[in-house]
């Protein structure tokens, strides 16, 4: 799972990064074509999984973890039209998901682009520009459509038929304003269009970031189902604290859980994951996996000769298994099944895969 976080100049994107990354990166800027994004992985929080390494004792414990990508500001001027291009534009689009950053912080020392602070405002700039980005992204692509839709073997005319007629269905959706993630798609058409770049089809979660003393009725007329508050400069200072100076700091703000885990179960459910678990004698493992996946999908991401190989998948339910006290009670009480590849997993679910290759 690859999040990018993407704002305008003196957003306070950075302190988002370090805020969810536990990191202590300066911020840098994007000049003279130089892009430097800066990455971190972090683990994925799950109690199941250390209650898991606890009954079984296993040499280690490995978390599923998500990738967050701290991309230089975008520049031209927040809302100013242009197409955003290069370095940047492929840092933007190699994610999954964005988290888009707008300031709601208010400092004389360091000044908004536009000259006022208006989160609601800077959330509908950058979404503006992703909409024009891809409005000529699919204006590019339908002329070369055009020059070569006459030329070459029937089935290659048929295929490049086939595309300019989604694209040419698509248009006029950004031209009304809505992002391309709106579109009622089937799976062949989003994968046909995996390889455009298209930023406003991706994911989006949104980021007040706040002052240390704000709160977060004074934004509510721009905060909503897809929209996450967060005192970025507070949290990047509570996740260095060690957890018992953090959990004391948490109180005397009134933050009822840290912003790092609050993201990822916001991009968890923003990306439609759900966890699984396999245990072994040298590990127990938690796995992301897209919410509706059959037990061979999720064997692929174990390994691919698991899903080419798919047989069965022997699963408890972590709440039945803990329920029991361990395996071989739960054995007993007939609450391990053997589940074929229609089997859909659920949140939760131990797997161990059966496979032939």
């Amino acid at each position: 799972m690859r999040i990018g976080i993407v704002g305008g100049p003196n957003s306070g994107k950075t302190t988002i990064f370090n805020a969810l990354t536990r990191s202590a990166t300066a911020a840098t800027a994007y000049s003279s074509g130089q892009l430097e994004v800066h990455t971190a992985v972090v683990d994925v929080p799950d109690p199941r999984l250390s209650f898991l390494a606890q009954m079984f004792a296993p040499r280690k414990a490995v978390y599923a973890q998500v990738t967050y990508n701290d991309i230089a500001g975008l520049t031209g001027g927040i809302g100013k039209e242009g197409q955003i291009r290069g370095p940047l534009l492929n840092a933007i689009a190699a994610n999954d998901a964005l988290l888009l950053v707008a300031r709601a912080f208010r400092d004389p020392n360091v000044p908004h682009p536009n000259d006022s602070v208006d989160p609601g405002a800077d959330f509908a700039a950058m979404e503006t520009e992703f909409l024009l980005n891809d409005m000529v992204t699919i204006e590019g692509r339908l002329e070369r459509i055009a020059a070569q839709r006459s030329r070459g073997p029937v089935e290659e005319r048929q295929r490049l038929a086939h595309e300019e007629a989604l694209l040419t269905r698509l248009y006029p959706l950004l031209e009304e304003g809505a992002p391309l993630k709106e579109a009622t798609l089937s799976a062949g058409e989003k994968k046909l269009l995996g390889g455009f770049g298209f930023l406003s089809l991706k994911p989006v979660l949104r980021v007040v970031n706040a002052g240390d003393e704000d709160d977060e009725d004074m934004f509510s007329h721009c905060l909503n189902e897809g929209t996450f508050f967060l005192r970025g400069r507070l949290e990047a200072e509570i996740a260095l604290m060690t957890p018992e100076e953090a959990a004391e700091f948490l109180v005397g703000f009134g933050i009822a859980e840290q912003g790092l885990n609050r993201a990822i179960r916001r991009c968890y459910q923003l990306l439609g994951l759900l966890s699984f678990f396999t245990i072994g004698d040298n590990e127990v493992r938690s796995w992301a996996v897209g919410a509706g996946s059959t037990a061979p999908e999720a064997a692929g991401i174990v390994h691919t000769d698991m899903q080419r190989g798919f047989i069965r998948a022997e699963t408890v339910h972590f709440d039945s298994l803990k329920d029991a006290g361990n395996m071989a009670a739960a054995r007993n009480q007939g609450l391990l099944r053997l589940e074929g590849k229609e089997y859909v997993v659920q949140d939760g679910d131990i797997l161990n895969f059966r496979f032939n290759v």
